[in-house]
């Protein structure tokens, strides 16, 4: 009885660790993915506006870059959540 006991709790922590993993992967896959679109969105945006007004380019530029940086650090956090799900 105890040996079956032992049993089903090592399968449930191998379960557990599959699941932990799975669960990070897909957090960094759309972490990752969802900030990847939109900075391509950004600058695409930011190209075609200086484009039609080439006058307010340094101000387009800065405030693309702003963006990218917030941008950015959404997929660093989704990082964070990513290892904070598969280590803990």
């Amino acid at each position: 009885m105890v040996e079956e006991t032992k049993e089903v709790a090592s399968g449930i922590l191998n379960n557990l660790e599959a699941v932990k993993s799975i669960a990070a992967a897909l957090t960094i896959s759309v972490g990752a993915i969802a900030p990847a679109i939109a900075i391509g969105k950004l600058a695409s945006k930011a190209m075609e506006s200086i484009g039609r007004n080439p006058e307010a380019a340094s101000k387009v530029q800065t405030a693309m870059i702003l963006a990218i940086a917030f941008t950015e650090a959404i997929a660093i956090y989704a990082l964070v959540i990513a290892l904070i799900i598969k280590f803990v």
